[in-house]
């Protein structure tokens, strides 16, 4: 081997070593920092606080009930008025926000939008190092007034971040039908935690049910799905349905529909049958999943949902009318939801029995 080769080896070990020298003491100096500011937090002085608790000190104006309550995210003050068809949603101003930079500080926005139907998404400007921004900033909507009673307006405080995912701060969601609009609305309120899952448009699927108790035959027909949500880069996806029975929390059997190619408005028309006993149907859990087929990539998932005794609302409805008119074939209209929503909820032990009235099958 060369001599200058060796020479390069050798310098590329020191180099290293001195870079792992500094990066451990850079890391002990982090902590001794931290160590020195939880010791200074310690020694806050109380004095001049109204109250027997710690809460006042962070939030002078509340009081000792306000002990145990969820985590302060700080509060917003907003203003609504509707005149038809335009809804107005005025962003005034911000207080107390949550810190989410090392600095104690935080660069605070606010998105707003109307669910379900997200079609439209407005965002204030961005405040640098503030927890309490003034925005002053209107939104308008177009909505009709009988649809006001079926939507939530939700203004969602976060904090920018320009490398990194933006931190939701809290947010408020407030039920259009519960508001009185024979004047303008204009109050503070308190954010709350961000919803778990969020209200997005997945899109919607049709399906029909029918179960033959003498011959134990669940039988499912997918018929269509519409509106759902673009996957692929063009505005389109290449939809298909999973279809999975879980048996007593256990995955038990599953069938899938063809691809659709291009389209966000797929019809399927596909039957699939299944051996299911009287005994199992009340234990069993239909779940329908719609995924993006992509052939040189991981499929994605679009939307999913679960029919069956655990289930609730329009679901639940739907696999009780099949139960209670058995060899009648039952089709609905489902909104399908998030994948982790749908995981979350088939995980609860709480079982929910239907009544079966013993019929001459």
């Amino acid at each position: 081997m060369p001599r200058w080769a060796i020479y390069t080896i050798f310098a590329a070990i020191i180099l290293i070593f001195l870079i792992c020298i500094i990066c451990i003491c850079a890391k002990c100096c982090c902590k001794s920092k931290k160590k020195k500011k939880k010791k200074s937090d310690d020694q806050i002085n109380l004095q001049g606080v109204n109250g027997s608790t710690t809460t006042a000190l962070v939030q002078p104006g509340s009081r000792d009930g306000d002990y145990g309550s969820a985590k302060n995210r700080g509060r917003l003050l907003y203003s609504l008025e509707y005149k038809a068809p335009e809804l107005t949603v005025g962003i005034k101003q911000a207080a107390a926000l949550t810190a989410m930079d090392l600095g104690g500080t935080s660069d605070p926005y606010v998105k707003v939008y109307l669910t379900p139907n997200k079609s439209k998404t407005f965002e204030t400007q961005v405040y640098r190092k503030t927890l309490n921004p003034i925005f002053n900033e209107q939104f308008k909507f177009e909505i009709e007034k009988a649809d006001l009673s079926e939507s939530t307006i939700v203004m969602k405080v976060f904090d920018f971040n320009r490398f990194s995912k933006h931190d939701v701060i809290g947010e408020l969601r407030l039920q259009l039908d519960s508001i009185d609009w024979n004047h303008v609305i204009e109050e503070w309120k308190d954010l709350s935690e961000p919803s778990k899952f969020e209200d997005e448009i997945l899109g919607e699927i049709c399906l029909s049910l029918r179960y033959v108790p003498t011959s134990s035959k669940l039988t499912v027909v997918i018929l269509e799905a519409k509106n759902l949500k673009s996957m692929d880069p063009g505005g389109s996806s290449d939809p298909y349905a999973k279809l999975q029975l879980v048996l007593d929390r256990k995955k038990w059997k599953r069938k899938k529909t063809s691809v659709k190619k291009c389209t966000l408005n797929p019809y399927f028309n596909e039957s699939f049958t299944f051996d299911v006993s009287f005994d199992q149907i009340q234990r069993v859990q239909l779940v329908i999943s719609v995924w993006d087929h992509d052939k040189l990539t991981r499929n994605d998932a679009i939307g999913k949902i679960f029919l069956g005794c655990d289930a609730t609302g329009n679901q639940l409805r739907h696999w009780a009318d099949m139960l209670s008119n058995p060899r009648r074939p039952v089709a609905q209209w489902h909104h399908l939801l998030s994948s982790e929503q749908v995981d979350s909820t088939l995980q609860l032990k709480h079982t929910v029995r239907i009544p079966i009235i013993n019929k001459n099958f």
